[in-house]
């Protein structure tokens, strides 16, 4: 039953109000309560009938219609992230949280999903949220792109990828694991070792990180670098550092594939009572705020979180006018930070 002034008693606030509910709360037409919430401009609206439209709105609880309003548009305003099966860790959970600021400030909203392996494709997603935009944290192929585009999709994008592609902004892991390589040569390591993560979901990230490093011994005139696999455990670190430091022409640094498999390895020094970087140098990718604090504290690349979510935002923002994408920096958003270990 509703009250002298139109708004809804309690027993009728389950149903979910509309711009009828709230034109018969206000006094006003439904016309009137679109051009008020919608801040239409030119508008001969007195002040004093905007305020009786926004409070009759605010005590229904009146939430605008998405798909009215893209309907009004004639476009949606969701942006779509769609992240791999990968663990979400600081770097994924820092671009996702400022993509979703960057965003807003253009009336952009994102939507995120993790898609996990036993997950429906991906066209089922996009299918059914109509998105403008896409934000892929891994590479599309190719039909899935012409897929999207064909369904009125106006930005495809890819963070993560080695397949560069027309229209399709790519960022590529290697230049991230360059510097690692680079700092290890100026230091005067000729025999460098890298440590791959256990986990087979971060493969995408892992192999082009040590393609990076092979490149850069190459370029550097050292040799290939031995390889292990490292899991995050003190006595399997242990492991892979007496095989590194096993023959006549022992490893003496490591590039580490993240922050974590770098702490791993400085725990597996000190179990077989050795010292970094006296023994075994090690450098991390990520510098994740225990960096700092590892014992001795790592040397690790940097990579700007911030920096890299803006610049997908920007990406977003341009394409939907028709323009190209803003250019990648030179440094690939990463930096090295030299601390004790390395």
């Amino acid at each position: 039953m509703a009250t002298d002034n139109g708004i809804r008693s309690e027993g009728q606030a389950r149903r979910r109000a509309t711009s009828a509910d709230v034109a018969r709360a206000a006094g006003v037409s439904r016309a009137t309560v679109s051009y008020v919430l919608n801040d239409v401009p030119h508008q001969t609206i007195p002040q004093r009938t905007r305020q009786l439209v926004r409070e009759a709105a605010r005590q229904l609880n009146y939430v605008p219609s998405a798909a009215a309003r893209t309907l009004r548009r004639g476009r949606s305003d969701l942006v779509l992230q769609a992240v791999a099966d990968w663990p979400i860790g600081h770097n994924v959970a820092g671009i996702i949280e400022t993509l979703s600021r960057e965003l807003d400030k253009h009336g952009l909203t994102l939507l995120t999903r993790h898609l996990e392996r036993r997950a429906g494709p991906l066209t089922d997603l996009w299918s059914q949220v109509s998105p403008i935009a896409v934000i892929g944290m891994e590479g599309f192929d190719q039909a899935e792109v012409a897929a999207m585009r064909a369904a009125g999709i106006q930005v495809v994008i890819a963070l993560v990828s080695d397949d560069p592609q027309p229209q399709v902004l790519t960022m590529s892991q290697r230049l991230w694991s360059r510097p690692q390589v680079e700092h290890l040569a100026a230091t005067g390591h000729r025999r460098i070792g890298y440590a791959l993560p256990t986990d087979p979901r971060l493969r995408i990230f892992a192999e082009p990180r040590l393609a990076g490093v092979s490149e850069g011994c190459a370029e550097l005139g050292l040799e290939q670098p031995m390889v292990q696999v490292v899991a995050e455990d003190e006595v399997a670190a242990a492991r892979a550092v007496e095989a590194w430091r096993a023959g006549p022409d022992p490893v003496t640094a490591v590039c580490a594939y993240n922050d974590e498999v770098a702490f791993a390895l400085l725990a597996g020094i000190r179990a077989r009572g050795l010292v970094a970087p006296r023994d075994l140098a090690v450098v991390g990718l990520d510098d994740i705020p225990q960096a700092r604090f590892a014992v001795p504290a790592l040397t690790t690349v940097a990579v700007d979180v911030p920096g890299i979510a803006k610049h997908l935002a920007e990406s977003v923002v341009r394409g939907l006018r028709g323009e190209s994408f803003p250019e990648l920096p030179a440094d690939g958003f990463c930096r090295l930070v030299v601390r004790e270990s390395a």
